[in-house]
């Protein structure tokens, strides 16, 4: 027969976890989350896992225990808890209550005292007692009945102890391990221990002689003079680590067991509380288990008035409302291929048509082709790129995009998570609505949509356009109040529209020259592999972190730079270190660029390539980065090496489509440094550019004061290094790092600069201060970034903020005025009927695939529409070249 089950908690153990192995999440006022969020991620795992029908969550007191009575130096060396961790306490001492589990900390004693001491109580009344903890003292109370979950890396990998556990990995019984605390001391809680013992050595002594006492009573059989002398030196130390190091389990705890039953929560209060806190997928979990509960009340389905429409004289009816209203909302949903439309208007109920049969769909898109192409009906939706690239692919072009409530809010806040219909109808409504995952589930065991019923279907997918359509004038409302029209009415819904031309485009791609490429690194590697174990002076597993390590480190005998917990670090960070010390390393950082090279880029493309085509469709993300910059995905072509010579070989592999074609590459000169020069007005930098002068050879000639004919190469790539640095607002330790100078030098370049660019320096200092006061700061088009770490105590996440908020306005100003290009010249194409398609946009730079008659025209365009995609107080500049592969373009 089993147990009942009783769960104890280190509370504090597990918010330290669970702080340090996530990002700084915080809430739109500023209130740190991370620590709260990922102890109640474990919490919910491990009590779904165990089941307890007991459960208890202990803390320290902020006051001395009477092991800091025993021994002031006690927890001395600790560091200070970062002020974000400290404030989350009581946010998690509130959840809990709202849980409705029990918190115990009591005057003079440790969170693993009351853990012990609970779990003592549970043995005695017969209970399997769980102690869940990061802290692997407690595995001394292990017994058959107390059993130890260590959390180890991150949130969700957990390890279980009992005694015969214990006794396998340390050769020792549990109680056994108070002893060897004693012999080993602990650098962590600063209990000094015999000093040149460690764990090997105490584990050895403690098997042979039982205990401490043991150990002390049988000194004269001690081999080994030095042992024992740190043994007789340190015994007074030794007995009194031990001391220190006992769990006590006899706490004074005025409760009782009945008290610590587990209960359900009070659902009201915790629903309000992460909304406060904005755990959105917490308050999914509150759904899923509360779905009889009447305090869930308000997270229900939205009431949906919707109609299964499977035959076409219902199409009509919806063409003539539409053609009444002027405008659509619409969703496409597609599984292997298009299974169903949602489609409503203002006025009507919504109609999810059912697509399933190949026939019924193409009817249906031949007679709604022309609404889809009515520039005079407006269309509306959420993630409409999507959608526009479905209908494409059926040879129909959307037009008249008015409203995507995706976009719509993500530049009202550019940090969110998620923009899914699900957030939005929690954030503007209030309310819960079932979605994809919900019905279908996740992972390997994730249903296809056809699996699930068409009424399910029709329900699920026509209240989220039943969503759309309500949160609509909430979201418009949101943007002009944020003076953001411009910005979401003019850049970012027309650019859906390009993006999703672009991906339907794709860039043709040469198969056997990628192939060959992929033979010539091969080769390489094999070149470099034999080299490599000459010089090692035997065979190893160069991918093997352990193996290279031991080469490195042992056998060739280079200074050690890092160690990790599982040995020696190889990482690139530490190989760049050792540069000079050994000619190994160079083989083996060029060895590991090559490999890269060939997985993630030969072999990543080529799995890539569709084979309908031969061209690479690569996925534009619009509301991934928080400064307004697009990114890529599968693959992510913005991140082709271009730095060394076999990274901008990928590039040639990058044609155009056929002969009757040429690649245009129009890339913007120094578009970051022109957008600073234009925010901070400086005279001495607008200069520059209005004499069409080198920057870079300018600010040698300013910061190293000298004339610019007596500027060195080397003078110019540090200046080039300072102007670029002070666009990410580095200081004098990354300029020295990455010029790889000492810090006094670095320092000195960054005064000079300023000294020089004095408006510059007034600039960071206002940015800075205007970020801290709004919470947020601005682009030249309105896009915010909120930017709540730079009200942060602790300096780093500080720093980082400092760090954003001068160059996020530098940074989002170059992508609005990018995507405001790219919206222009794609505009200009087809305005003119060109056969020329643009194809990528990597950074600051448009890549077009002409056709060779239009060559002139396109480059008129180019760099028309580029030069003059936004007017700043110093001329934009464009470079531009041709060629028969990327590659030539560079």
């Amino acid at each position: 027969m089993s147990l009942k089950r009783f769960m104890v908690i280190d509370g504090n153990s597990l918010l330290h976890r669970a702080f340090h192995a996530l990002p700084p999440l915080q809430t739109k006022d500023g209130i740190y989350t991370n620590g709260v969020y990922g102890f109640l991620t474990m919490l919910n795992k491990i009590v779904e896992e165990y089941s307890p029908e007991y459960i208890c969550v202990v803390f320290d007191k902020k006051v001395p225990t009477f092991r800091h009575k025993e021994y002031t130096e006690y927890k001395a060396n600790r560091a200070k808890t970062p002020d974000e961790l400290i404030m989350q306490f009581d946010i998690l001492k509130d959840v809990l209550k709202k849980l409705n589990i029990t918190t115990l900390e009591i005057d003079g004693f440790e969170a693993d005292d009351i853990a012990g001491t609970l779990a003592s109580i549970g043995e005695k009344e017969g209970l399997e007692t769980i102690l869940v903890t990061g802290d692997k003292d407690y595995l001394q109370l292990a017994t058959e009945n107390i059993k130890v979950l260590i959390t180890r890396k991150g949130i969700t990998n957990l390890e279980i102890y009992d005694e015969q556990t214990v006794k396998e990995k340390y050769g020792i019984n549990p109680n056994q391990l108070i002893d060897l605390k004693g012999l080993m001391g602990d650098k962590s809680d600063n209990i000094p221990g015999v000093p040149g013992i460690g764990e090997k050595t105490g584990i050895k002594l403690i098997k042979e002689f039982g205990s401490l006492e043991g150990i002390y009573e049988n000194l004269e059989s001690i081999s080994g003079k030095k042992l024992k002398e740190r043994l007789i030196e340190n015994r007074l130390q030794a007995f009194m680590s031990k001391k220190l190091a006992k769990i006590v389990t006899e706490v004074p705890i005025n409760v009782d067991l009945q008290e610590l039953r587990k209960r359900e929560p009070d659902y009201n209060e915790l629903i309000d509380l992460y909304r406060k806190l904005e755990f959105n997928s917490l308050l999914n979990k509150i759904r899923k288990n509360t779905e009889d509960n009447q305090a869930s009340d308000d997270l229900v389905d939205i009431d949906c008035n919707y109609e299964i429409v499977q035959d076409l004289g219902v199409i009509d009816s919806i063409i003539q409302s539409i053609n009444k209203n002027k405008s659509v909302y619409l969703k496409f949903i597609q599984g292997d291929k298009i299974i169903g439309l949602t489609i409503k208007t203002e006025t009507t109920k919504t109609y999810y048509i059912d697509l399933i049969e190949e026939d019924f769909k193409e009817k249906v898109l031949l007679k709604l082709k022309d609404i889809f192409e009515d520039e005079n009906i407006e269309k509306k939706g959420h993630h409409l790129k999507e959608d526009i690239l479905i209908l494409l692919k059926n040879k129909i072009h959307l037009k008249a995009i008015s409203f995507d409530s995706m976009i719509g809010q993500y530049i009202i806040n550019p940090s969110q998570n998620s923009y899914s219909i699900k957030e939005l109808a929690k954030e503007y409504l209030s309310v819960y609505i079932k979605d994809e995952d919900d019905i279908l589930g996740k992972g390997k065991n994730r249903k296809k949509i056809t699996d699930i019923p068409l009424e399910d279907r029709a329900k699920i997918f026509s209240v989220k356009l039943e969503i759309v359509s309500k949160i609509e004038n909430l979201v418009k409302e949101k943007i002009q109040k944020y003076n953001m029209n411009e910005l979401y009415y003019k850049v970012e819904l027309p650019l859906v529209e390009v993006l999703a031309f672009m991906e339907f485009e794709g860039f043709a791609v040469d198969i056997e020259k990628l192939k060959e490429l992929g033979e010539e690194f091969e080769s390489k590697m094999t070149e470099l592999t034999e080299e490599i174990y000459s010089i090692a002076g035997e065979k190893f597993n160069i991918n093997s972190t352990k193996q290279l390590g031991y080469i490195l480190f042992e056998k060739l005998e280079l200074p050690v730079i890092k160690k990790t917990k599982t040995g020696y670090s190889t990482n690139a960070e530490v190989l760049e270190k050792l540069k000079g010390e050994h000619p190994i390393i160079e083989k083996i950082l060029e060895y590991r660029r090559i490999m890269k090279l060939k997985t993630t880029y030969v072999d990543g493309l080529l799995s890539l390539v569709d084979k309908k085509d031969n061209k690479i469709h690569s996925t534009f993300n619009q509301t991934v980065t928080t400064t307004g910059r697009i990114s890529s995905t599968e693959p992510n072509l913005q991140n082709i090496p271009i730095k060394t010579d076999e990274g901008r070989k990928i590039r040639k592999v990058f044609i155009p489509s056929s002969e009757e074609y040429k690649l245009v590459d129009a890339d913007y000169s120094q578009i970051e440094l022109r957008v600073l020069a234009h925010i901070t007005d400086d005279p001495n930098l607008k200069e520059a550019f209005y004499n069409d002068e080198d920057i870079h050879t300018k600010t040698a000639s300013e910061v190293f004061n000298v004339p610019k004919s007596d500027v060195t190469p080397l003078m110019r790539s540090r200046a080039k290094a300072v102007n670029f640095g002070i666009i990410y607002g580095i200081s004098d330790y990354g300029l020295a790092r990455d010029l790889n100078i000492s810090r006094k030098e670095a320092k000195l370049y960054i005064e000079s600069y300023f000294a020089k660019y004095k408006k510059v320096k007034e600039y960071m200092d206002n940015i800075i201060k205007e970020g801290k006061e709004k919470g947020y700061v601005t682009t030249i088009m309105n896009r915010r970034r909120y930017l709540p770490e730079l009200k942060s105590r602790n300096f780093n996440i500080r720093s980082f903020g400092e760090r954003m908020a001068m160059n996020t306005p530098i940074q989002g100003s170059a992508a609005d005025i990018i995507k405001i290009a790219m919206v222009n010249v794609f505009n200009e194409l087809k305005k003119r009927k060109l056969k020329s398609k643009l194809i990528l946009q990597v950074h600051d730079e448009l890549i077009i695939e002409a056709h060779k008659d239009e060559l002139e025209q396109v480059k008129q365009i180019l760099k028309s529409q580029m030069e003059n995609a936004f007017k700043l107080s110093v001329p934009l500049k464009v470079d531009m070249k041709i060629g028969d592969s990327w590659y030539e373009t560079k």
